[in-house]
């Protein structure tokens, strides 16, 4: 229970420093580099990167064996998501949609190095 709460509170944490960043971009600086759905974007990742984590969690305490095939399974399901995600959105009809694509990759990305980073820090006590 205190790893999936530890998980909580640094996805909140990166979820909180991205939203500060796109508020700096769209509000502060006045740059036109931000899409209008930008916090379905986020919201998104939040919720998938969450969910992702606490199904990784439960696996891993079943069997830790398996644990490389665990962590690669939920990155191929939040890289199907993802797509999915994306699909949906465009045919609903989105505007300005290289600028909608080129946001939603940046935003995977920062989730995706959130990931490495935790995927990186568990091994470590492993390996030694």
């Amino acid at each position: 229970m205190k790893q999936i709460l530890n998980l909580t509170v640094k996805l909140l944490l990166l979820t909180l420093t991205i939203a500060g960043l796109v508020y700096l971009i769209k509000e502060v600086f006045h740059l036109n580099w931000v899409h209008e759905s930008i916090w379905k974007i986020i919201s998104f990742f939040l919720i998938l990167t969450w969910l992702t984590g606490i199904f990784a969690h439960y696996l891993l305490s079943i069997s830790k064996e398996n644990s490389a095939n665990i962590l690669m399974g939920t990155i191929g399901i939040r890289f199907l998501a993802s797509i999915a995600f994306v699909v949906v959105m465009l045919v609903l009809g989105q505007e300005n949609l290289i600028l909608f694509v080129i946001n939603f990759f940046v935003i995977y990305l920062f989730y995706l190095l959130f990931d490495m980073y935790g995927l990186i820090t568990n091994l470590r006590p492993i390996s030694k």
